[in-house]
C-alpha cells in the first residue's frame, strides 16, 4: 500500500506514488521501453520498482507533466512553492540553501523549520526515484553508458594527467577503455569508433552526461546538440540522449566502471608511455574486467556479452566518420576555416563563401562547387593554424608577371581589379637590344 505524505489530498484514480515518484527521465525510459518491447504493465511495474498505476499513467499521459505539491493556502509558502520545486535539485534539496534564498531576495519571512518540513517529501521523492534507477536494467544491445574519468598517472618521463574514456554496454556491462591525453572532440569520436569496432557494433541508444562535446547549454532548456557530435550520431546510426541537469547518477553503470578502473588497474602499476597504458589497460580489461563476477548481473560481463552481441548494430566495412563526411564551413575574412578548433587557409577569392572539408587519411581536402580548392596536412592539438602563402593576395603582389599569367589567375586578376596590358615579346627584346630596357621600366 502507498505511503501518505502528509499535507497532500489523494486525487481520485491516482495514488500519491503516481504524482510524487515519477520524474521526467523514469517517464521518457518507461515509455521508450513500452515502444520498443512487448512487455506487460506488471513487467514494466517490476523493472521499474513502480505501481501498476503509475505505468497507466505514464503511458496514457500524452506528455510529461511536473509534479506540482498541493499545499494549504494558508502556508507562507504557498507564493513560492513554484520556485522551491525548481529550485530545490540545483541545490541537491538543501533546506538551509533554499531558507536563506527565500529570506535574501524573496521577502520571505516564515521559519527555516516550515521550508524543512516543505523540503523533506521533496528529497524523498528524489531517492525513490535514485532506487529505481539504479535497479532499471535495459535489453540487449538497447543502451550505452559513456562517460571520461580523470587520474594522474606514473610515466617514465614523470606523473601526467590522463583521461580515460569508458563505454559500458548496459545489459552484458562488457566495457571498452581508452586513455587520452585530452577530452576533445577529435579524441572523443574517436574513441567511439574504437569501442564500434572493440564491440563489432554498437547499442540503440547511448547516454551521455552533459559535456560540451556533445551538446551545449540553452537558456530555455532546449538541448542544443554539438553539431558535429550530431553529425557522427546520425553517421553512425544510434540514438543520443542525456542525464537530466543534476542528475548524472541516471548513468550509474558506466559511473561504476570508471570508478573499478580507478580502483582495480591504476594502483601499483607504472607505464612507459601512453602506448604502454592503453596496451596495459586492453590486457586488464580481457583477463580481469571482462572476467570477473559482476556485482548485479552476477554473471561475467564476457558470457553476458555473448546474448548481447546478436543484438548490436554491426559497424563493421563502414568507413570512419571523418572519410565518409564532409563538413561544411563558411571561409571567413582571413580566408580561414575553422575545423575542429584548428584553422587552415583556402584561396582568399572564397572569402564570404562555403566549402566543404574532407579527412583523407593524414589530410584534409577542402572543396568548393565539388572541386578541391585546397589540401593540408591535418595540424595536431587545438588552436593552431596553417597558412599556404599561395592562398593570399600577397602571392599575386609579391610575383605578379608569372602568377597574373597563368590562366589559373585569370579569376584571382579579375578580383583585385588589375588590367594588366598585353605586349608582344619582341618589343622586350628590343628595348634589351637598345639597351633601354632598365630604363623603360
Amino acid at each position: 500500500m502507498a505511503k501518505q505524505v502528509p499535507g497532500r489530498t489523494m486525487q481520485a484514480g491516482h495514488s500519491p506514488a503516481e504524482s510524487a515518484m515519477v520524474r521526467q527521465e523514469l517517464f521518457d525510459e518507461i515509455r521508450c521501453t513500452a515502444a520498443r518491447e512487448p512487455v506487460s504493465i506488471s513487467e514494466l511495474a517490476r523493472r521499474f520498482g513502480l505501481d501498476r498505476k503509475t505505468i497507466r499513467r505514464c503511458l496514457r499521459d500524452p506528455s510529461y507533466r511536473r509534479y506540482q505539491r498541493e499545499r494549504s493556502t494558508a502556508t507562507l509558502l504557498r507564493e513560492h512553492e513554484a520556485y522551491l520545486c525548481e529550485r530545490a535539485p540545483a541545490v541537491d534539496y538543501s533546506a538551509r540553501i533554499l531558507f536563506q534564498e527565500l529570506q535574501a531576495s524573496r521577502g520571505y519571512r516564515g521559519s527555516y523549520e516550515t521550508v524543512k518540513r516543505f523540503v523533506k517529501p521533496l528529497r524523498a521523492v528524489r531517492e525513490q526515484a535514485q532506487r529505481a534507477l539504479l535497479r532499471f536494467e535495459t535489453p540487449p544491445g538497447g543502451q550505452s553508458q559513456i562517460d571520461w574519468g580523470e587520474s594522474r598517472v606514473p610515466f617514465r618521463r614523470g606523473v601526467t594527467v590522463q583521461h580515460f574514456f569508458v563505454m559500458t554496454l548496459g545489459f552484458s556491462r562488457r566495457a571498452f577503455h581508452l586513455a587520452y591525453p585530452r577530452e576533445a572532440l577529435r579524441q572523443f569520436l574517436d574513441a567511439h569508433e574504437q569501442a564500434f569496432a572493440y564491440f563489432g557494433g554498437h547499442t540503440r541508444e547511448h547516454l551521455y552526461d552533459r559535456p560540451r562535446t556533445v551538446c551545449h547549454p540553452g537558456g530555455d532548456g532546449r538541448v542544443r546538440w554539438n553539431a558535429t557530435f550530431k553529425s557522427f550520431a546520425d553517421y553512425w546510426g544510434f540514438e543520443p540522449r542525456l542525464c537530466r541537469a543534476y542528475r548524472a547518477q541516471t548513468k550509474g553503470k558506466v559511473e561504476s566502471g570508471v570508478k573499478y578502473l580507478k580502483r582495480n588497474f591504476l594502483p601499483g602499476r607504472t607505464f612507459v608511455d601512453e602506448l604502454d597504458l592503453n596496451e596495459q589497460l586492453q590486457q586488464w580489461a580481457a583477463e580481469i574486467a571482462d572476467q570477473r563476477l559482476h556485482g548485479t548481473t552476477h554473471e561475467q560481463p564476457a558470457v553476458r556479452f555473448q546474448r548481447e552481441a546478436p543484438a548490436l548494430i554491426p559497424t563493421a566495412g563502414q568507413p570512419s566518420f571523418w572519410l565518409g563526411m564532409r563538413a561544411t564551413r563558411v571561409v571567413a575574412d582571413d580566408y580561414l576555416v575553422s575545423y575542429q578548433t584548428n584553422r587552415y587557409s583556402v584561396p582568399f577569392r572564397l572569402i564570404g563563401q562555403r566549402v566543404e572539408v574532407e579527412r583523407q587519411g593524414a589530410q584534409l581536402v577542402f572543396y568548393h562547387r565539388g572541386e578541391p580548392v585546397a589540401a593540408h596536412a591535418a595540424l595536431e592539438g587545438t588552436h593552431a593554424m596553417h597558412i599556404d602563402p599561395a592562398h593570399g593576395p600577397g602571392a599575386i603582389a609579391r610575383n605578379p608577371r608569372r602568377t597574373l599569367s597563368t590562366p589559373a589567375a585569370a579569376t584571382q586578376r579579375a578580383d583585385l581589379g588589375l588590367e594588366v596590358e598585353i605586349r608582344d615579346l619582341a618589343v622586350y627584346d628590343h628595348l634589351a637590344a637598345a639597351g633601354g630596357l632598365e630604363n623603360h621600366a
